[in-house]
């Protein structure tokens, strides 16, 4: 799709579901109740949702520990960068800048650290579904206001992505467990392809697979998924928190049910999450848990603003500490999106071989010159 298009239907997508989210809705109203909104609960919601990226980043490692040691700090700095470009800059581009600033520091191949950040959505997806089926079995719907029929419309789309989760985890499982076979079948596309293409392809695919090392570890899965819920009980401790700063009255299981809505609404390509986020917590909130329309949207706002703008001023801060400008930062998510991470150059350099700074893949660790490319990896 031509990207002037592509913008103009992101441009009519946000501005209807902005639309959708303001109808009916007296904005002074609405400063009025933000203005009335507990500032301490506002305060501790931020902290619990920079606690998040913390837990993220620990999983992550967890996940990476199967192809290569990693640095919790790492982890943590190209986590929030990742979650701040996704922010700033269009396309989401940090879900794949954050592997590969990983594994420049880290000298991990590319690909298989990119393999890890899929695992994270599919693992993501099956938590998120596992709280919201708590919620369903725990909850009577008797309780909930709105139309019973929307409440199962909803029940039945979690049930058919629950479904998919699995049988996501099934494939992947699969391509983990083959990983020089998956190579060998790559190979095949030779008939169709320029011979280096198909062996470059190859290799690429393999080294996919090979960061899915963690799917030949059962129990390192498993443990992978219990890492997981301690994180979504986080982001939703800070959905509730903020809501019940709002003066909310609906109890913690309630935020699973926000929670589930949200996802949906942030995997909506919206400039910022702009949109999207908001009105799927409008929905929730005022069909299902009977708030007002007014404090939703007030609420909807400052939670928007809690979860993205503290990880996006810490994110903008660690990017200048690694040079990054947001020039740089589209060049390399688009270098990384059309012909793979760039495997000779630092992301701060331009374009330019220059030594990493001190910690990078320059530096001595355990006896191994961080500087020499790693197996398997496309030069």
């Amino acid at each position: 799709m031509p990207s002037r298009l592509r913008a103009a239907l992101v441009l009519v997508l946000t501005a209807g579901l902005l639309a959708f989210f303001l109808r009916g809705v007296d904005l002074g109203a609405v400063w009025a109740e933000t203005r009335h909104a507990d500032g301490r609960l506002l305060a501790l919601a931020v902290c619990v949702t920079m606690t998040t990226y913390a837990l993220r980043a620990f999983r992550w490692q967890y996940l990476l520990a199967a192809i290569g040691p990693t640095r919790f700090s790492t982890a943590f700095r190209t986590t929030v960068i990742g979650f701040a470009a996704s922010f700033l800059l269009p396309a989401r581009p940090g879900e794949v800048l954050r592997p590969y600033l990983l594994a420049r520091r880290e000298n991990l191949p590319p690909t298989a650290a990119f393999a890890t950040i899929i695992l994270e959505r599919l693992l993501d997806l099956v938590t998120v579904l596992m709280l919201f089926g708590v919620f369903v079995l725990v909850v009577d719907p008797a309780t909930l206001s709105g139309d019973p029929a929307l409440y199962s419309r909803v029940k039945t789309g979690g049930l058919i992505a629950a479904a998919g989760a699995v049988a996501g985890l099934v494939v992947f499982f699969f391509l983990a467990g083959h990983p020089e076979r998956l190579g060998r079948m790559a190979l095949r596309i030779e008939r169709v392809l320029p011979a280096r293409l198909a062996q470059i392809v190859a290799r690429l695919v393999e080294a996919f697979a090979q960061g899915l090392a963690v799917m030949r570890q059962p129990a390192r899965l498993l443990v992978s998924l219990v890492l997981s819920v301690p994180l979504w009980l986080s982001i939703a401790a800070g959905i509730w928190v903020t809501s019940r700063a709002f003066h909310m009255t609906f109890g913690f299981l309630g935020s699973f049910l926000v929670m589930t809505l949200l996802v949906v609404g942030v995997a909506m390509p919206t400039p910022g999450q702009v949109g999207g986020f908001h009105a799927m917590y409008k929905v929730a909130v005022v069909e299902f848990l009977g708030v007002s329309p007014t404090t939703a949207v007030g609420a909807a706002i400052v939670l928007h603003a809690v979860s993205f703008i503290p990880v996006t001023l810490l994110g903008l801060y660690f990017m200048a500490g690694e040079g990054l400008s947001f020039g740089r930062m589209r060049e390399l998510a688009r270098d990384t999106q059309t012909e793979g991470a760039p495997q000779g150059q630092d992301p701060a350099s331009d374009g330019r071989r220059e030594p990493l700074p001190s910690g990078g893949p320059s530096a001595q660790r355990g006896g191994e010159t961080k500087g020499s490319p790693p197996s398997g990896v496309i030069k």
